[in-house]
């Protein structure tokens, strides 16, 4: 009877019972299902990573462009610069060139500030210095002679010399 048994076991075993055969059913569809749910993640991942390394790829176009433009900008400023430093110079000749200079309009302006602050403070200092040596323009005053020191009679002939007389 023992090998009965046996043989009923192993028989229950390699066949295995209708709920047996029921639960590996229904373990095999949730695998299943979760392997097409995974299958289906993957799929949209994959689509996801397109989508991405296309949106990616354009950024980079753009901030190719955005650079390009960038640099013809910086161009165009420093060509602008330029010219507007041509003219300060121009306009400003009293002020040596070599103190009007910059790469932007600002530290143009400074400079030109900067050199109308030098000339006006050398014109200040020519100025005071010219001042002290003054010379009068032209004949010195007409001023009345000293009578000093002069005997009675150089005295009188000074007066009749003022007067317009002849002296004799």
């Amino acid at each position: 009877m023992e090998n009965e048994t046996q043989e009923t076991q192993e028989t229950q075993n390699t066949q295995g019972t209708p709920e047996t055969l029921e639960a590996i059913k229904a373990q095999l569809e949730k695998e299943q299902k979760a392997k097409a749910a995974a299958q289906a993640a993957l799929t949209e991942k994959d689509t996801r990573i397109a989508e991405l390394e296309a949106s990616l790829s354009e950024a980079k176009q753009g901030s190719e462009a955005s650079a390009a433009e960038l640099a013809s900008t910086k161009e165009a400023k420093d060509a602008a610069a330029a010219k507007y430093l041509g003219m300060a110079k121009a306009l400003n000749p009293a002020i040596p060139e070599d103190i009007i200079a910059g790469e932007s309009i600002k530290e143009i302006d400074a400079s030109v500030e900067k050199g109308k602050g030098i000339v006006e403070a050398v014109k200040k200092a020519m100025e005071a210095e010219a001042s002290k040596a003054k010379v009068p323009a032209g004949a010195p005053p007409r001023s009345e002679i000293s009578l000093e020191g002069l005997t009675p009679r150089e005295k009188i002939a000074a007066g009749i010399q003022q007067k317009g007389g002849n002296q004799s």
